[in-house]
């Protein structure tokens, strides 16, 4: 048995919160009782209410607050396990994080572009193991190779400049680590996809592809921007970025690079104009690479919970809420 969503179980936070609000709360009652003074009067006053349903109905709803936040977190137990043959190829993605990536030449921006671009291409390698690597001025292994997509969307997501606070465009290492991420004794099955707009020349990035063409590594590039380029807005001060002479810094995408990458490697260079354009010369692309039979053990048949504890959850804010805190002739 595992929650599917552990994360929603801080939710279960509010639980000792409501209790310590509750008892300051009856707390207050009692001081503003005694500071009544007539004893006679606080229990005309009260004499219909009943300190029993009232802390029923608050038991009521505090279990109603821990169910629902149960339900979210979705008990699961784990069924049967089966083989789940597939065929596909080892896909590392390479994504440029620099603060180049916040230009807007390409709306939103060149990065949330990239993103967007990402998200679509990943529904179309489903049968293929996918990793992540982002750089800026370093490149930092994000995700392994792996066949969770789902994990491999979330990341993408939440990639930006933030995540790697050494600024410039380092692609050979980029290149290298993603190289790294591959089974060296295989020299087939394996592809790269970089994403970037090339601004920073690299020197070494072109040394790096031929020695991974070697191992039988294709790297297909995209280039997102323009070439007549757009400035930087930094994203915390919003002020546009300035070079040591005071001149705004135009930063504009350098194809000549990108496509010199793809061409060693016997890859494809792609100008991100057309999203879905460019999502169909990719995969086909990827899809000419040769393919290797894999079998994976996946757990398929998990049995989710979670209506059960939504329904319970339901079912005592309804008590709570038809049930009056009026004393009855049985209460």
């Amino acid at each position: 048995m595992h929650f599917q969503h552990s994360e929603y179980l801080f939710g279960l936070m509010i639980v000792p919160i409501l209790l310590l609000s509750y008892f300051l709360l009856l707390q207050w009652k009692k001081k503003v009782a005694v500071s009544i003074g007539d004893e006679g009067l606080v229990s005309q006053l009260i004499k219909n209410f009943s300190p029993f349903k009232s802390a029923f109905k608050f038991t009521v709803a505090l279990l109603a607050c821990a169910a629902v936040v149960l339900g979210a977190a979705n008990l699961q137990r784990r069924g049967k396990t089966e083989n789940v043959s597939r065929k596909g190829v080892d896909i590392m993605i390479v994504l440029d994080v620099s603060k180049s990536m916040l230009a807007n030449d390409i709306k939103p921006s060149r990065l949330e572009k990239a993103k967007q671009f990402l998200t679509k291409l990943l529904d179309k390698l489903k049968d293929d193991r996918v990793g992540l690597v982002l750089f800026a001025g370093r490149a930092y292994l994000q995700m392994p190779l792996t066949t969770d997509q789902g994990a491999a969307k979330m990341y993408i997501q939440n990639a930006g400049p933030d995540l790697v606070p050494t600024q410039g465009t380092v692609i050979s290492d980029a290149l290298q680590m993603a190289g790294n991420a591959f089974n060296e004794k295989e020299h087939k099955y394996k592809a790269i996809v970089l994403v970037s707009d090339g601004e920073d020349h690299d020197p070494d990035a072109a040394k790096v592809a031929k020695k991974l063409a070697d191992q039988g590594v294709m790297i297909n590039t995209v280039g997102i921007g323009s070439p007549e380029g757009a400035p930087i807005v930094d994203p915390v001060t919003r002020e546009l970025k300035k070079d040591e002479n005071g001149q705004t810094v135009i930063s504009k995408l350098n194809e000549a690079e990108l496509g010199q990458l793809a061409d060693l490697t016997n890859g494809v260079y792609l100008r991100l104009d057309n999203m879905d354009d460019a999502l169909i010369t990719l995969s086909e692309r990827l899809d000419s690479i040769e393919k290797r039979s894999l079998t994976d053990t996946e757990f398929v048949n998990y049995k989710s919970y979670f209506q059960w504890f939504i329904g319970l959850g339901l079912f005592l804010l309804l008590i709570d809420f038809f049930m009056a805190e009026r004393k009855s002739q049985w209460i």
